[in-house]
């Protein structure tokens, strides 16, 4: 198939001239919006180079001297620590056991209510959510009466005929991921997990495959960048209008490491270019000399980026670590997304990098880029904004630093094929683990809030901590949370980098720090001694702070799946044969059959 073939619009009766107007004044405006994202784009950062691709070597680019590098470990650790591997497990339980008492079978679990939800509010629509989110960790610990139990729920109960309107990036990473994971490890399952089945492994694929099939309508753009929503029922969609038409850059960008999986397993090269299709335009967007950054909107009729905010947390995020994944996940073949990662991460380490000074050893930070109009002119500020969901970095860094041309994996230190530029990535993604870490140490109750703000040294008072929280105005409706404030979720991304970091150097000094994470979790957000399930918190800095009603599914498939194998063996499951998604559902990496027609 011709994958770049876009798209012909039927033929409309003539329009008024008023409606003729509005068009072509809102033609207009995007064309403007994306000449202007072009421009910057296309300007030149004296750090950053152009990627391998270009034969061009890769040289260091941060702006500013690092801290120290931390030796790696004589002596690597490599066996469980059983106590508190057993700990998370239990933690696990209890809150899947909730689940299980008050709201079986609904989405979305509320510890403080004892009930249930399910996304399209009906009591008989449910996507499955927390059952499939959780079903890899169910297998992963051998809980063979658990996973018999959401086995036969997916099997009987779980279906798409559901009328509504569904985010198509949230479906496809929790439910399409989650069901192919399972899929795989029931194939092949891993040290110390449940015996295979490969007739449970054909009908969780099924699922997915006709979910995938569900999905089909939101892709049918002229770009093949999908919608935002669709109705897997009907097979409708929809455009985002609160935010112009557009499609969020991480939400079109990370659907890839699914689809492709889909497409090995079923031989079917559409769900294979229904992946690539994106990325083709987003690789235009950035091809050197461009910058290797973009802002968080794209336009699915043209492809191309909408001036906006370039930032790494929401809406940017998953972009940037499905780069270097989808490298991992083709064993190392499709060359051109390690290269799109090389220069993007270039991008980051030269325009998106801070360093707080004002204590030693200093703390790096992410910012955020923001367009202003100044004398008619587009000119970019920076503001010192980290959220939590930036904190997958340090873990992304690293595991891409330690990616070789040889099919190895391993810490870019004492190897001839490591570029110095590779080792700084290494480096800075640590410096960003310990920021994150810092984060939570730091707080009053030792958990990381939503959102950070780091301080200018200038404008410290002395004994003051690097960064601050903007704190949660209670006399307000609990239920209108401000975007930006001090809560804890249950957010899995800072124990996510502790994982790959310890996975790659066997270094206890991230257990470490996990363990602490995971102990301020069960000092405060457990609901009647964990037996409820856990709960989020609505100020990290608070002592007095107030639980909030809901339990994340990524609680269960993420955060606690993470720390679990923190602490399990590090041969449980290897990085170089398996490939993480966004929502913590492990894939198999294979040979692709589907050539990339990306360069």
């Amino acid at each position: 198939m011709n994958s770049k073939k876009i798209a012909t619009s039927k033929r409309r009766p003539s329009i008024s001239i008023k409606k003729f107007i509005t068009a072509a004044l809102f033609a207009a405006i995007t064309l403007l919006a994306a000449l202007a994202t072009y421009m910057w784009a296309s300007r030149r950062t004296p750090r950053t180079r152009m990627p391998n691709a270009s034969n061009v070597e890769r040289v260091p680019s941060a702006p500013f001297f690092l801290p120290a590098r931390r030796e790696l470990p004589l002596s690597p650790v490599h066996e469980a620590d059983v106590e508190k591997m057993e700990a998370v497990s239990t933690a696990f339980l209890q809150s899947w056991n909730a689940y299980r008492r008050h709201g079986w079978g609904f989405d979305e679990y509320h510890p403080l209510s004892k009930v249930g939800s399910n996304l399209l509010g009906s009591s008989d629509s449910p996507l499955g959510f927390t059952i499939v989110d959780a079903l890899d960790m169910l297998i992963l610990q051998g809980l063979q009466r658990e996973y018999e139990e959401a086995r036969d729920w997916i099997r009987d109960v779980l279906h798409w005929d559901l009328d509504g309107r569904l985010n198509v990036f949230e479906t496809t990473i929790r439910v399409m991921g989650g069901l192919l994971s399972a899929s795989a490890l029931m194939r092949n399952p891993p040290p110390d997990s449940l015996p295979a089945s490969l007739e449970d492994a054909q009908m969780f694929q099924d699922k997915a495959e006709q979910l995938a099939w569900r999905l089909l309508p939101a892709f049918e753009t002229p770009t093949g960048i999908p919608k935002r929503e669709i109705n897997l029922a009907t097979g409708e969609s929809f455009y985002d209008k609160d935010n112009f038409n557009s499609s969020s850059l991480a939400e079109a960008t990370t659907i890839q490491l699914e689809f492709k999986y889909l497409a090995h397993l079923t031989k079917n090269q559409r769900y294979w270019y229904m992946a690539e299709n994106p990325m083709f335009f987003v690789r235009e967007a950035t091809r050197p000399p461009r910058q290797g950054l973009l802002p968080i909107f794209l336009d699915p009729q043209s492809g191309a980026p909408l001036l906006g905010e370039v930032r790494l947390g929401s809406r940017g995020d998953s972009y940037y670590e499905y780069l270097v994944k989808q490298y991992l996940q083709t064993n190392y073949t499709e060359t051109v997304y390690h290269d799109m990662y090389e220069h993007a991460f270039d991008g980051i380490k030269s325009t998106l990098l801070g360093e707080f000074t004002g204590i030693d050893p200093p703390l790096l930070y992410t910012m955020e880029l923001f367009p202003r109009r100044v004398q008619q002119q587009i000119a970019w500020a920076r503001r010192t904004k980290q959220d939590h969901l930036v904190c997958f970095l340090g873990g992304a860094m690293m595991l891409g630093a330690s990616v070789h041309a040889d099919g190895t994996l391993h810490p870019p230190f004492n190897d001839s094929l490591a570029t110095a530029a590779m080792q700084e990535d290494w480096r800075v993604g640590h410096e960003l683990v310990r920021s994150c870490v810092n984060t939570y140490t730091e707080s009053a109750t030792g958990l990381g809030a939503e959102i950070v703000f780091f301080q200018p040294p200038n404008e410290m008072k002395p004994g003051t901590r690097p960064w601050m929280v903007k704190r949660v105005n209670r006399t307000r409706d609990p239920s209108m949370a401000p975007p930006i404030d001090s809560r804890n979720i249950l957010r899995p991304e800072t124990v996510e980098s502790l994982y790959i970091a310890f996975q790659l150097t066997g270094d206890p000094l991230y257990r470490e720090w996990g363990w602490s994470i995971f102990q301020a979790f069960q000092r405060w957000c457990q609901v009647d001694k964990g037996y409820g399930g856990y709960a989020g918190i609505d100020d990290v800095d608070s002592l007095d702070h107030q639980l909030i009603d809901r339990m994340e599914t990524f609680w269960l498939s993420e955060t606690l799946k993470y720390l679990y194998l923190l602490f399990a063996p590090r041969n449980k499951i290897s990085l170089r044969h398996w490939v993480f998604n966004t929502e913590a559902h492990p894939l198999p990496v294979f040979a692709p059959i589907f050539p990339t027609d990306i360069n």
